[in-house]
């Protein structure tokens, strides 16, 4: 986003860009959980509680970020756990069809890395001050 645009927004409050830290956090630590423990990334991602309390925060409070750069990273942060549902649901049905186990495997694992890359990419950004894409 150019300067120009970013002065026509509302400004941030530090409490809501602690509120972004914290969300990003906490879908972090359900990442790491899902890498140190005997879950898969995604697993701990979806069904963790550090990530779901994240997403009932970013519902809750998407209406606090309207018109700020931080409401692009809310949507990052939604759209990473409903997709990363939808590649879980995708996997299940393929390990269901038990041709499709390792495909459910390789797809499982590479949604993780996927995720992980999501959180990392926007986390940066966050601390950076910048926007995330639409």
């Amino acid at each position: 986003m150019s300067e120009f645009g970013r002065r026509m927004e509302r400004p941030v409050s530090a409490g809501l860009l602690h509120l972004t830290h914290l969300v990003y956090l906490l879908h972090g630590f359900s990442v790491l959980m899902g890498v140190l423990g005997p879950a898969f990334i995604i697993t701990a991602f979806l069904t963790g509680w550090p990530s779901i309390i994240a997403v009932i925060l970013n519902y809750t409070k998407r209406s606090d970020v309207r018109g700020t750069w931080l409401d692009s990273h809310f949507g990052w942060q939604i759209r990473t756990f409903w997709y990363t549902l939808l590649w879980l649901v995708i996997a299940a049905v393929l390990f269901a069809t038990i041709i499709g186990i390792m495909l459910a495997y390789i797809l499982v694992v590479g949604t993780g890395v996927w995720v992980a890359y999501r959180l990392i990419r926007g986390w940066l950004a966050l601390t950076d001050g910048r926007s995330m894409p639409m």
